[in-house]
């Protein structure tokens, strides 16, 4: 008996489960009316089809290798690929395995004519693509053009009101205390202690760091941002001068991350916590009586908030081997290898999805 496994895959979050279920449906429907053996279904939710950044695609085409199978069923060709240069290359990776990729609601014959119908298949999936998103891009630039929201997350400060973005008073004096504060050299832990002691909270909690840093460095409250080559003023109102703004952005690039030894590198810095008390690991710098210079690892619980923590210092030099032997040891292992290319796949399509929904706005 022919065997198979089936593929599937959606395009955006704006879709459901019930695209997946269709496809799963059609696909076994057509592998029990032709006497075909369902192994396995690999499944991609949210990936576009415009490139193969997909876990479950590759290794799909990863597993091939085993010649387990004769046939890849899908329910479209599209949902295979609507990059025509890359459904080349890994169609072939499958036949050099025995595998053929067989369409449940296109009826390319296995014939001559077949090949000149599927190519004409592929070249119009991914002329759909190019095309739609031409179309996006230009709808969402003549919304735009006529400054109306698009869309996407709204600076802390500003509401929608029928499609234009206005300025929320209420929120927009926290935003004009943080500026102003920051400009006059207050610490933006200070500034936080001052907010949550008024009752002025983020989402029900007092605002981290980050959260306020974002704040400090979005142009868009100056009124305008840049956007590739061109410059947006006619949908975010100004909320902070253009002169207050470009103080502040100086300091918070200066500040934000403290500064720096200029004759050694941290290789943890900002990337370690404490295993007794949570808190970030610090870099320190010290010198003994004989003038020698010690570079360490210390916890900031134990040294700037005294709050009990018995974590002692490390050497500089130790931790950062013991960290690099770990993680070398670790990445040697197949099985975290599987997790991480993994893990790496589905970071860059996020990247590309947000970058592609950035372009439209």
């Amino acid at each position: 008996m022919q065997t198979a496994v089936i593929y599937c895959r959606y395009s955006s979050d704006i879709q459901t489960e019930q695209s997946i279920d269709g496809q799963l449906r059609v696909c076994t429907e057509y592998a029990k009316n032709h006497g075909i053996l369902l192994l396995d279904t690999y499944i991609d939710r949210a990936m576009t089809g415009t490139n193969d950044n997909r876990p479950d695609f590759q290794r799909m085409i990863k597993d091939s290798n085993r010649r387990e199978w004769n046939f890849v069923l899908v329910y479209k060709l599209d949902r295979f690929s609507r990059n025509k240069y890359e459904t080349a290359i890994h169609k072939k990776t499958l036949r050099d395995n025995g595998v053929k990729v067989l369409s449940a609601m296109e009826n390319i014959p296995d014939t001559p004519e077949g090949i000149i119908l599927e190519s004409l298949l592929e070249g119009m999936n991914q002329y759909y693509s190019a095309e739609l998103s031409q179309k996006v891009k230009r709808g969402m630039r003549e919304t735009r053009l006529k400054g109306l929201y698009q869309g996407g997350g709204l600076p802390y400060g500003y509401k929608v009101v029928e499609r234009k973005v206005v300025i929320d008073e209420t929120k927009a004096e926290t935003v004009r205390f943080m500026y102003d504060c920051y400009s006059k050299g207050v610490t933006v832990k200070a500034m936080i202690a001052e907010l949550t002691a008024k009752g002025i909270l983020y989402k029900g909690k007092p605002f981290a760091p980050n959260t306020v840093y974002g704040i400090l460095g979005n142009e868009k409250y100056s009124g305008a941002y840049t956007k590739g080559d061109e410059i947006i003023d006619n949908i975010y109102p100004q909320l902070i001068s253009i002169d207050t703004y470009s103080k502040v952005r100086a300091k918070v690039e200066k500040n934000k991350f403290g500064k720096r030894s200029i004759k050694a590198v941290y290789l943890l810095r900002h990337k370690v916590k404490c295993g007794y008390c949570g808190r970030p690991i610090s870099a320190e710098t010290g010198t003994a009586r004989n003038g020698e210079v010690k570079r360490y690892y210390k916890c900031i619980g134990r040294k700037k908030d005294n709050n009990g923590c018995i974590k002692t210092q490390i050497p500089k030099d130790f931790l950062e081997e013991f960290v690099t032997n770990a993680i070398v040891q670790s990445m040697t292992e197949t099985q975290s290898l599987d997790i991480i290319v993994a893990e790496i796949i589905r970071r860059q399509s996020k990247e590309k999805k947000r970058k592609s929904e950035n372009a439209c706005q």
